[in-house]
């Protein structure tokens, strides 16, 4: 047991989740990632660990938890978020070995990119399981231990395709749409309780994601333009700032922080004129490549579709966010 606050971060073995993560090492907090791979937790707890070493080092300790010197912070835990009996084995077993949970941030997410017409109903299933009902697993297993302490936080990284839907991304809009009703809504329901619900809403992010998303109909053509969007700075947010915002907002119990100036505009034009926002996402949508004949429905992998594109154009804009995915543990 320890006396550090402990954060849970379900989602935190790579990316924005390892993010987050490192930004609470730095606060003191005793960080738990989940993840379901071992190799990709076992990867992110070392680099916890040289983030912990730095700060100490550095004397560079954030918040109140005392010391850090006894025994590592970061700890790694197998979970699906999809599967409820799984989620709720994580939370027992952190409560019970390593300490009350003070902090549970959900950030598991998944990104499949193509037309409509090429996604199936899988697509569509294992987006909802893992960004709809992830985000539910995990506040509503680990909101009865905070109730008993009559204190918490509990943060939900959603995103702007959760309050505006982009074309391409049916099955993330659909998903993150959810995930945004249950924060806020939650949000809303604990208020006075002394537990917080804070609705994170991102944009595009420099995390490397690109290269481990899923590609349908002309997949190639989807990653040019898709890859480029996710890499370059002004289109996609610094994540490690990002990460900091994200943090900040969930200890200090914010309902919601959005992130980045586009995300403020594109929900500012959604509120304000939500017919003529959904028509210029046709119009973009129209400007995007079209499902192959047959639907095409072959999902592949970032990575494997930037190769098969080998565009010198496309390889140069995409420049940055290869070097977050290197950074960040998103190279398999």
């Amino acid at each position: 047991m320890t006396s550090h606050p402990v954060a849970l971060v379900v989602g935190g073995s790579r990316g924005l989740g390892l993010l987050v993560a490192k930004e609470l090492v730095r606060r003191g907090r005793r960080v738990v990632v989940a993840a379901r791979t071992e190799t990709e937790l076992q990867s992110a707890v070392e680099q916890l660990e040289l983030v912990r070493h730095r700060a100490l080092v550095a004397g560079d300790v954030h918040g109140d938890s005392g010391d850090l010197t006894g025994p590592p912070p970061a700890e790694s835990r197998v979970c699906d978020v999809r599967d409820r009996e799984s989620v709720r084995r994580l939370v027992e077993d952190v409560e019970a070995s390593v300490g009350p949970i003070e902090t549970v941030v959900t950030v598991a997410g998944i990104i499949q990119v193509g037309p409509a017409e090429s996604m199936t109903f899988e697509h569509f299933e294992d987006a909802i399981d893992t960004m709809t009902w992830g985000p539910i697993n995990v506040a509503l297993t680990v909101l009865p231990h905070l109730r008993e302490r009559g204190h918490g936080h509990i943060g939900t990284v959603t995103s702007i395709g959760g309050m505006v839907s982009p074309p391409h991304l049916l099955p993330y809009a659909t998903a993150k749409f959810g995930a945004v009703g249950f924060s806020d809504g939650l949000a809303a329901e604990l208020q006075g309780t002394g537990i917080t619900a804070t609705t994170i809403v991102p944009g595009l992010m420099r995390t490397g994601s690109h290269e481990r998303a899923g590609f349908t109909g002309n997949a190639e053509k989807e990653f040019g333009w898709f890859g480029p969007a996710a890499s370059l700075p002004g289109l996609a947010m610094d994540a490690e700032r990002a990460a900091r915002r994200m943090v900040d907002a969930v200890l200090a119990g914010k309902p919601m922080v959005m992130l980045s100036p586009l995300t403020h505009i594109g929900v500012r034009l959604r509120g304000l004129m939500p017919a003529t926002t959904t028509r210029v996402m046709g119009l973009a949508s129209r400007l995007l490549p079209g499902a192959p004949e047959g639907g095409g429905h072959e999902t592949i992998e970032g990575r494997e579709a930037q190769g098969r594109l080998d565009s010198p154009v496309v390889n140069a804009l995409t420049t940055w966010g290869r070097r977050a995915a290197e950074r960040f543990n998103e190279r398999r």
